[in-house]
């Protein structure tokens, strides 16, 4: 197949060759120890944060660096017909756009993002956001799972079959630079490519978790979100906290009040208008989740001696973890540190909120909602800044050829049957293309399992998950191929 999607005559199909799993994952796996994991660690290297956390990220230059490593990267490989570019629109985040002809029909489309969150606190000794260690197998540092490893693995998958001989759709490889902030440039940059990207029929996104390190996890949907900053003023600068207590109220109390009209403390539950009819079929994947993985839904996390969860009911707690709205305060401003905290009433306090939504509820409606919520208390004035709002994305059910595949490729690579799962986390982009392309399929899956700490300290990328999700993707592209031979 050409570049324009048409078939190119003499090659080989699905049914005159095939697939060698050993022989693949000989490959992936050699490509990986050889050529990814020397790569990764140089990324990582590079702090080319997201542009939320890095407003001057153009005049740093880290951005343009890990680009430019990558890319430099993909013009390395040895894959027939490959072209790669970085492409710059004015003002954004540079993008990645790798395109490989087919030897079969159709188009695919496979994406990740390569821009990062920021440092974050409490990494352990010997380990730094921006210093790759190697541990026990898993590479830390910051953005290697979340997803550095995206396009090598995508370029990878592509090229394990062409050393096969086995055919593949048109691959476009799409990777951006401002995933972590909403994906705010890349619709600038879809309509601009709309185009050489053509129409899809499968996309796989490299930027998901996974239940565990034991088979292929699909996300079946992932939640909105609302970010914003909530600031309570109360005077033009502090005074003596013994001189104004019981007169002026804290702007912290005055806060409480807001955010308790937003979420109750106790349970946790929030406003009305942020829940939804969870689907039945959603339920009854929580339910499988719950008995494949069982206590390991909490115990994935790096909990203190005397926390707990908020339920002990496992399908509760990922229902709420995937379907119900969540809060999470993630940042503090006017408040002192301990060591230069005096006894005084602070004049203002702002917080940085993380609302997270149900996957089928509008991000906009929901975003009015909060601010309504939160500025309709009568202590003080408070304010609810807007940063961005997303909506989720529930998947469409898979086609009888995907799920097979799917199904297959876990069990081929990993030993063990595949699952679904859905996400508390956001992609913008597979929202953006459900709208786009309608009846597209979709793969979304990732690395990002147990302990992994996307966004936290001590972030690692499970370097065997790497590998094996490669050779899955590989399996998945030639079963997408060889169903319309």
């Amino acid at each position: 197949m050409d570049g324009a999607g048409h078939t190119v005559p003499g090659t080989k199909s699905a049914r005159d060759t095939a697939m060698d799993t050993e022989r693949l994952r000989e490959y992936t796996d050699g490509v990986w120890d050889e050529k990814i994991v020397p790569a990764l660690r140089e990324y990582i290297t590079i702090p080319n944060k997201s542009p939320m956390f890095d407003p001057q990220w153009q005049d740093n230059g880290y951005m343009e660096d890990a680009a430019e490593l990558i890319h430099a990267w993909c013009r390395r490989q040895t894959i027939a017909g490959l072209t790669t570019e970085i492409v710059r629109l004015p003002g954004r985040t540079p993008l990645l756009l790798c395109e490989i002809p087919g030897t079969g029909d159709g188009t695919v489309l496979l994406y990740g993002h390569y821009d990062k969150q920021p440092e974050f606190s409490g990494w352990e000794p010997e380990l730094d956001p921006w210093k790759p260690v190697m541990r026990d197998g898993k590479l830390y540092g910051r953005g290697g799972a979340d997803d550095g490893y995206a396009t090598f693995a995508s370029i990878t998958a592509v090229a394990a079959l062409q050393a096969q001989g086995i055919p593949h759709a048109r691959c476009v490889v799409l990777i951006e630079g401002c995933e972590e902030s909403g994906s705010y440039d890349l619709p600038h940059y879809v309509e601009a490519l709309r185009d050489r990207i053509g129409s899809p029929e499968l996309v796989i996104c490299l930027d998901a978790e996974c239940g565990n390190y034991d088979q292929l996890w699909l996300t079946t949907s992932l939640r909105g979100m609302v970010l914003g900053t909530l600031r309570a003023e109360v005077l033009s600068q502090g005074v003596h906290s013994g001189g104004a207590g019981g007169i002026v109220p804290s702007s912290f109390r005055i806060l409480r009040a807001a955010l308790d009209q937003l979420e109750e403390a106790a349970s946790g539950t929030m406003l009305d208008t942020l829940e939804v009819q969870i689907p039945a079929e959603h339920r009854e994947q929580a339910k499988d989740m719950a008995k494949t993985l069982g206590d390991l839904v909490i115990d994935r996390f790096p909990w203190v001696q005397g926390a707990r969860p908020v339920s002990t009911d496992l399908v509760e707690l990922i229902l709420n973890n995937t379907w119900r709205p969540s809060l999470s305060v993630t940042g503090v401003d006017g408040i002192p540190e301990l060591s230069s905290a005096g006894n005084t009433l602070r004049p203002a306090t702002t917080l940085k909120l993380s609302i997270r939504l149900p996957p089928t509820l509008d991000a906009d409606e929901a975003a009015g909602a909060v601010k309504a919520c939160l500025e309709t208390q009568s202590l003080g004035p408070v304010q609810f800044s807007l940063e961005t709002a997303e909506t989720g994305w529930c998947a469409p059910p898979l086609d009888p050829w995907l799920a097979k595949s799917v199904d297959a490729a876990s069990n081929a690579f990993f030993g063990n049957p595949s699952r679904m799962m859905g996400c508390g986390g956001t992609i913008p982009f597979m929202k953006m293309l459900g709208d786009q392309f309608p009846g597209v399929q979709f793969v979304v899956t990732g690395v990002l399992g147990p302990h992994s700490n996307a966004h936290g300290p001590n972030e690692f990328l499970h370097i065997d998950t790497g590998k094996r999700v490669t050779a899955c993707v590989a399996a998945i592209l030639a079963d997408h191929t060889s169903r319309l031979s």
